[in-house]
């Protein structure tokens, strides 16, 4: 927060007539075009998460990347209703026009990060082909059919109606629209994909599953497990982000993007 060579702002944009939040942090005074990330959160509807996310932030942006991080309809006060990957990622799509507004910004080089449900919308961003030139994960669901069945405690029927309006009588279709693993053969862009062996909420085994199916596919990914750790990567945060930046820099492009 402190370093004045950084600067962050809320954004206010318009996604499917509704007014959404974005949240953008990069360098004061860029010497050239950034490369962007596109970062997308975890949970659900939130409020003002900036303080959780400006050290990620800076530790992205102190390696020359602007960073562009969607909140999503309902959230720190953007109007509409989350569905967790449904008309929602609209609002992630969205922000290819704010990017491009931003003069700043190298949108010939864009990149995605997803945490948790984050990695959900990375995914579906991928599927529905955002011009991405590589997207990295972590603790990211990719069976959410498998993910609501584990999590019945914290997920109960009335929390599902909630999240997702007509799930009782749409319940298949909700989930597999939410779940990679049901469509890999859509997932056309080079994928870090990074797990703690000890997620208590999204298990190893989906990322490995996910991993599997790419392979048999021939898609360019790789999978890094980290022993012990946890939903978020938290006693590994800093070699995660070291990873993923390594990895957006195997697929920076040479662009004449002015």
């Amino acid at each position: 927060v402190a370093d004045k060579n950084f600067r962050f702002s809320k954004l206010r944009y318009y996604s499917d007539g509704l007014k959404v939040m974005a949240y953008l942090y990069r360098p004061e005074h860029p010497a050239s075009k950034l490369p962007v990330i596109i970062f997308n959160r975890g949970s659900f509807v939130r409020g003002d998460i900036a303080p959780e996310l400006i050290s990620l932030f800076h530790r992205l942006a102190v390696e020359g990347f602007a960073v562009v991080a969607p909140m999503y309809r309902g959230s720190d006060g953007g109007e509409g209703r989350d569905e967790m990957g449904g008309a929602d990622v609209d609002d992630l799509m969205n922000v290819l026009p704010l990017i491009r507004s931003l003069d700043y910004a190298d949108s010939g080089n864009l990149f995605m990060y997803g945490e948790s449900r984050g990695g959900v919308m990375t995914y579906l961003a991928v599927r529905r082909k955002f011009p991405l030139n590589a997207a990295a994960v972590f603790g990211a669901i990719t069976d959410m059919g498998e993910y609501v069945r584990a999590n019945t405690a914290t997920l109960p029927p009335k929390a599902l109606e909630q999240i997702w309006a007509g799930y009782d009588a749409n319940k298949d279709e909700i989930l597999r629209e939410r779940s990679s693993i049901t469509w890999a053969d859509e997932l056309n862009v080079p994928l870090l994909i990074m797990q703690g062996s000890n997620d208590p909420q999204v298990s190893p085994a989906q990322s490995l599953a996910l991993a599997g199916k790419l392979q048999s596919l021939g898609k360019p990914y790789q999978l890094i497990i980290y022993s012990g750790d946890n939903h978020i990567l938290s006693q590994n945060k800093l070699d995660r982000d070291r990873e993923t930046i390594a990895w957006f820099r195997q697929h920076l492009k040479k662009t004449t993007d002015k």
